[in-house]
């Protein structure tokens, strides 16, 4: 089953990777290359968080 959508302030990429079984299924451990770079470099998708209206 495909993950929900990312929520506002999450990278998409990171979410599915995390939410998403079956995009590791076929993957052996350490050879999802996104996810290696995301551990090596940090996520390159910066996402405006929703703005607080609270105030």
């Amino acid at each position: 089953m495909p993950a929900k959508p990312a929520p506002p302030g999450e990278c998409p990429q990171c979410w599915a990777h995390a939410h998403d079984s079956s995009i590791h299924r076929a993957l052996k451990g350490g050879e999802c290359e996104p996810c290696l770079n995301h551990m090596r470099n940090g996520c390159p998708v910066l996402v405006p968080k929703k703005p607080s209206f609270w105030w």
